[in-house]
């Protein structure tokens, strides 16, 4: 089956990165969440989930409407990526934690979770992504590093590119 990348957007960055990474994989296609059924999910085999992290390591809103149905889909059968982003410098201490909670409720139905990437040449203090010295999934600063966003995701992407297509 076809790969597809679902993803919620507060300001436009997580759309974009998604776009980034859908161009990067022969433009596969990219859903927002806000405007897209839950259930569309269950159509691929290979999912890439984005989002960003807002207040005290928190989904953002598009993803708070969804989670209660998103918790009740499958994922045993699926592979599964994750991206995320926040800001390192203003919430050192819940950086990027909301792709920690999406990884948290894939991984408790099974799901086969790839692309987990070093916490190096990030400075935070604490991430409910993290996994000692892993996140996990692509992690973007564009508040902080956003010079390094387009080699993360080249970076990403060919370390996924085998598994996810």
């Amino acid at each position: 089956m076809a790969t597809a990348i679902f993803f919620a957007s507060s300001t436009g960055n997580s759309e974009e990165i998604a776009s980034k990474i859908a161009s990067s994989l022969n433009n596969i296609e990219v859903f927002d969440l806000s405007g897209t059924k839950i259930e569309k999910i269950n159509d691929y085999d290979k999912i890439i989930f984005g989002g960003s992290t807002w207040g005290d390591g928190e989904l953002n809103d598009d993803w708070e409407d969804v989670w209660g149905d998103f918790c009740k889909l499958d994922f045993s059968s699926k592979t599964i990526a994750l991206f995320g982003l926040g800001d390192q410098e203003s919430y050192s201490d819940e950086f990027c934690s909301a792709l920690g909670l999406i990884y948290e409720q894939v991984k408790s139905m099974n799901a086969n979770v790839i692309g987990f990437t070093s916490s190096e040449g990030y400075y935070h203090d604490a991430s409910k992504a993290q996994i000692d010295d892993k996140f996990v999934g692509l992690v973007i600063d564009e508040d902080n590093q956003s010079d390094l966003t387009d080699e993360r995701i080249k970076n990403w992407v060919n370390e996924i590119k085998e598994d996810i297509l």
